[in-house]
């Protein structure tokens, strides 16, 4: 699947890929500390099991989004009520394996399941929000 979150195949190939953090990957993020982190990992004592990072939305924000997997979309269309800003120092001491995936740049996503480790994931459209432009070059319509 070719999107915006699939790396360009000229730099990896399907079994070379590189997920270690000291790669040109990572570094991308220099003054966010917060993460927005399901209310579920918290409340449920879930582990993180999914996670992706879009483009930060303020000066705080990493872009970095953690789910437990068990997030209907219901739950996830609540966001203001279902989602958490969290320091990523606490996720840290959390899940010690967060850190070194948490250093990655925009448009990483990442996902383990139950007992395994962490597997980045290359077909996962990660979600932006839609902004409702019109594009015009009559003036009238500024004076309106």
């Amino acid at each position: 699947m070719s999107d915006a979150t699939t790396p360009d195949s000229s730099s990896n190939s399907s079994n070379a890929r590189s997920d270690d953090a000291g790669s040109t990957e990572t570094g991308q993020t220099k003054s966010g500390f917060l993460a927005l982190v399901s209310r579920m990992i918290f409340e449920e004592k879930l582990p993180v099991r999914f996670m992706y990072k879009s483009v930060p939305e303020h000066l705080n924000d990493t872009g970095w989004r953690l789910f437990s997997g068990y997030e209907d979309e219901a739950y996830l269309q609540d966001d203001v009520v279902n989602m958490t800003p969290v320091p990523l120092e606490k996720l840290y001491g959390m899940d010690d394996s967060l850190e070194e995936k948490l250093a990655f740049n925009a448009g990483t996503v990442w996902e383990r399941q139950p007992g395994s480790d962490w597997e980045r994931v290359y077909d996962f459209r990660i979600p932006s929000p839609s902004v409702d432009v019109t594009i015009t070059n009559d003036p009238e319509q500024f004076n309106s």
